[in-house]
């Protein structure tokens, strides 16, 4: 039997991180200082669509990005930005946002209801 599960895990980061509703995307969205990233995997994006201005950033690929001293390293995701994560429904955004938090990100936070919740906003 696991010690901690992935429910224990997702309530123990959702506890932790900020949420953002579909319906403040947008506003928040105005701060040039805000980056949208898509944790989700390249075949999501391509079979699903994505969210104008998002960029990607894999989970599976998320602490090599956000590293700088890492070879993989993306500059846009700058610890001094705000950044907004969101997956399918939420829960490997909030995740990847409880992680960011553990390296050291302070301002992250997960699109409630991620890709999914967006879509459903837009009556798509």
């Amino acid at each position: 039997m696991l010690k901690r599960g992935f429910k224990q895990l997702l309530a123990e980061a959702s506890a932790q991180i900020e949420t953002v509703s579909v319906q403040d995307l947008d506003y928040v969205l105005e701060d040039e200082e805000t980056v949208l990233i898509d944790v989700r995997e390249t075949v999501e994006r391509e079979n699903d669509g994505l969210i104008p201005g998002s960029l990607h950033a894999p989970r599976g690929l998320l602490e090599f990005q956000a590293d700088p001293e890492s070879p993989g390293y993306n500059s846009a995701l700058n610890p001094e930005y705000r950044l907004i994560l969101y997956c399918g429904t939420g829960g490997r955004s909030t995740l990847a946002a409880k992680t960011l938090l553990e390296m050291g990100f302070s301002n992250v936070a997960s699109l409630a209801g991620g890709y999914a919740a967006w879509r459903a906003a837009q009556g798509k």
